[in-house]
């Protein structure tokens, strides 16, 4: 089995920052890394200490979404160094990982 070390890049935003879309549609037709996975959270808060939480009574629209993906260090670096002044400071967490090919 081929092993393939990789970068994985956690990045921290709330439903109501539109600009995920924007960010997921670069990371596919753009930079074409090898994955990208949108999670939204049922609840969360970040540096604010603000709650931002899923109830039916207001179908919130500010819940926190979590956008990961993964591709060489050297590619994830150049990435990262465009989108320094889009993703606000603490927001994004990157760690080496190795895929199994």
């Amino acid at each position: 089995m081929k092993q393939i070390e990789i970068t994985f890049v956690r990045v921290y935003m709330t439903d109501d920052e539109e600009r995920h879309a924007h960010l997921v549609k670069r990371l596919h037709d753009e930079e074409k890394v090898r994955g990208v996975t949108v999670f939204r959270g049922v609840s969360g808060f970040g540096p604010s200490g603000r709650m931002h939480e899923a109830r039916l009574v207001d179908l919130a629209l500010d819940l926190p979404l979590v956008i990961e993906f993964f591709d060489t260090p050297e590619k994830v670096r150049r990435i990262l160094d465009h989108l320094e002044d889009q993703i606000a400071p603490g927001h994004i967490v990157t760690w080496p990982a190795t895929v199994h090919e």
